[in-house]
């Protein structure tokens, strides 16, 4: 029998309350595989932790650590009642966090920091597996560091997923729900690491690639994804089903509710993903498959931290192997392009990793004459076949708004990218909002 894979955020088990809706909607009867998250203002508190090693500041780790110490007593005292388990996952959880103060004696590395950020999922998936034990839910832990793993090039090692899953899931006791760490995994030298931030999303879809899950549900605070960021537009709507490409679009390019690789493991298996609110669990969310609805714009998105490259020669004029030489720089410092525009003597394009940024202008300088502009965003419109639908061409009254840096039409039938300075960006959302969403049903 196939299970789902459920995924729930940091928010979702940010509280006892929270926690306790998590149980109801998992405790249905059904076998499944539960991932969770940290919980909430956990691991910002851990990289600060680590951060404060790199610095050393060792004393003000230490006091971050005593206060997340205390955070966590508390909320264990306020979901467990039975004395046996509460004192069980105390010493569990004081475990951990002598850990962290032993770290702080440590010389600071990427290997340091990584096990530290680590701990939240392990702490929020022990307290939660044994509040489900102490609720008389039939669950067993799954430990993550057990069977994920990425490659050298960081990507999921899915032969190794997939058997070492297996494995653990044989050997485990049988179980009605069985939880796992999302976000952290080894590396290819069996090492600690993670998947990024929202990482646990990831973590969810690639379990569910591995096991050919019926459907993987990824839980948030929010009704599904909504067709414009409701943070600065009021009125956004929930959309009710997206393509795998449009929700890829919408991930890669700031839809904060998906982390960008999601959809990627499920994709080629057509295992559907859908969006749902742990705060209203009734409401239907998004679902994301093959299938496609309508055409034109469904949704706007806005990633921020870009930074603009215009790269300027007279040697690209009718000649070859300009662009190629512009592209070995960027890949010799792993760093992917996000947009770009040509014309005759130049090219644009933009960048959402500057750390290499100093070295790669020394290359191009030795090529071309550079302009870099800082502090821009990248307005990223979604929906099936938008550059052939009849209305797309309103979108364009937002030139005579706003400055518009470049433009990215006709590279995906599914996507519209426009550079702006991120001064600009609130507005450009709402007057976006303002032009297109009467335009289609969603």
């Amino acid at each position: 029998m196939k299970m789902k894979v459920l995924k729930f955020g940091g928010t979702s088990v940010g509280s006892v309350e929270n926690m306790n809706n998590v149980k109801n909607i998992i405790n249905d009867g059904q076998r499944k595989v539960v991932v969770l998250s940290a919980m909430s203002g956990t691991t910002n508190q851990l990289v600060a932790i680590a951060q404060d090693i790199a610095e050393k500041n060792p004393n003000e780790a230490i006091d971050k650590i005593n206060k997340l110490n205390e955070t966590y007593f508390t909320a264990i005292d306020k979901l467990l009642r039975n004395k046996k388990l509460n004192e069980d996952v105390k010493s569990y959880v004081s475990g951990i966090f002598n850990f962290l103060v032993e770290s702080t004696y440590k010389e600071y590395s990427e290997t340091i920091e990584n096990q530290i950020v680590a701990q939240g999922e392990l702490l929020s998936t022990y307290m939660f597996n044994s509040y489900l034990n102490q609720e008389g839910v039939s669950s067993a832990l799954l430990p993550a560091l057990s069977f994920m793993r990425i490659d050298e090039f960081t990507e999921p090692d899915y032969n190794y997923i997939e058997s070492n899953f297996k494995d653990v899931f044989e050997n485990v006791e049988e179980s009605e729900i069985y939880i796992t760490q999302g976000f952290i995994c080894l590396d290819i030298n069996g090492e600690i690491s993670n998947l990024q931030r929202g990482g646990s999303d990831y973590t969810a879809t690639i379990i569910g690639a591995a096991i050919k899950a019926e459907e993987v549900q990824i839980w948030t605070d929010i009704d599904g994804m909504h067709n414009n960021d409701p943070r600065y537009v009021d009125n956004t709507k929930p959309i009710s089903n997206l393509s795998f490409d449009e929700a890829a679009e919408l991930a890669y390019f700031g839809a904060k509710i998906l982390h960008p690789q999601t959809v990627t493991p499920v994709r080629t298996d057509n295992i559907p993903v859908r969006l749902k609110n742990t705060m209203n669990p009734e409401a239907y969310g998004t679902l994301i498959s093959s299938k496609t609805s309508v055409n034109g714009v469904k949704a706007i998105a806005a990633k921020d931290n870009i930074t603009a490259i215009k790269i300027k020669s007279a040697r690209m004029l009718q000649a070859h192997g300009f662009l190629k030489k512009v592209f070995e720089i960027f890949e010799s410092y792993k760093t992917s392009i996000d947009m770009i525009t040509t014309s005759e003597v130049a090219v644009s394009l933009t960048i959402d990793d500057d750390k290499n940024l100093d070295k790669i202008l020394v290359e191009l300088e030795k090529i071309a004459t550079i302009e870099v502009d800082k502090n821009q965003s990248i307005v990223c419109l979604v929906g099936h076949s938008v550059v052939n639908h009849q209305d797309t061409f309103k979108l364009f009254q937002i030139l005579q708004d706003v400055k518009i840096r470049m433009i990215s039409y006709g590279g995906s039938n599914n996507n519209i990218s426009l550079l702006i300075d991120t001064k600009h960006k609130i507005t450009t959302l709402q007057k976006l909002n303002n032009y297109l969403f009467e335009l289609v049903t969603l």
